[in-house]
């Protein structure tokens, strides 16, 4: 499956479904809006056994706000176990302690 989603006018998802991963390459600014739907992505493709891979080497920036939201619903809703991180902005992007491709 492959898809993208846009949210504000700088800030894009796209994404690749292949054998229980799915890739998605984030590109533009990294806001609150941001953060919602990525957590809203990753609920929707989420299922036992499946891994998120997150490119980040598109983004321009990662705003405090955004950050702090998605890390928040990540431990939330239990995200972060099945999710590895990739690009410069991966280790910032990350929830502490996960580990990047």
């Amino acid at each position: 499956m492959d898809g993208r989603f846009q949210m504000a006018s700088n800030f894009r998802i796209s994404f690749h479904q292949n054998n229980g991963t799915v890739r998605l390459n984030l590109s533009g600014d990294f806001d609150g809006s941001a953060a919602c739907q990525l957590v809203h992505t990753l609920k929707t493709y989420y299922r036992t056994g499946v891994k998120f891979c997150i490119d980040t080497s598109s983004l321009a920036s990662i705003h405090p706000f955004g950050l702090g939201l998605f890390q928040k619903d990540c431990a939330i809703n239990n995200l972060s176990e099945c999710l590895t991180f990739a690009g410069e902005q991966g280790a910032v992007l990350s929830p502490k302690g996960r580990t990047r491709e």
